[in-house]
């Protein structure tokens, strides 16, 4: 990842903050209320696909996302977790388990390819 893509990241962090802080909500994102939220959240954006392939309301999905990704950024600052960082290690942790000549076209699991 770019150094401006991490920038973007914490910049993103720093805006989610901001508005918590001015709204002295700080004392509720424990990161066991914040991760539960991450789940709650994603679970709605699966909602808007319930018995179809497709979303038809794509305003709410595109909400849905923000909500989950909102409630991530808020989970790792409550737990100090560089996710940038972490996204890149796990890039490469998953390179490493899934090489391209055995996973191309393959949706297997690691130990089945």
């Amino acid at each position: 990842m770019s150094k401006e893509s991490t920038d973007s990241i914490r910049y993103l962090q720093e805006q989610i903050i901001a508005f918590r802080d001015e709204r002295d909500w700080a004392q509720f994102h424990t990161p066991k209320n914040t991760a539960a939220n991450i789940a709650v959240e994603a679970g709605e954006l699966l909602d808007a696909y319930r018995w179809k392939e497709e979303a038809s309301d794509s305003q709410a999905v595109s909400e849905e996302a923000a909500d989950v990704l909102y409630a991530l950024l808020l989970f790792c600052q409550a737990e100090q977790i560089d996710i940038g960082d972490e996204l890149i290690k796990k890039l490469a942790k998953n390179a490493h388990k899934y090489p391209v000549d055995k996973a191309k076209g393959n949706n297997g699991k690691y130990h089945e390819l």
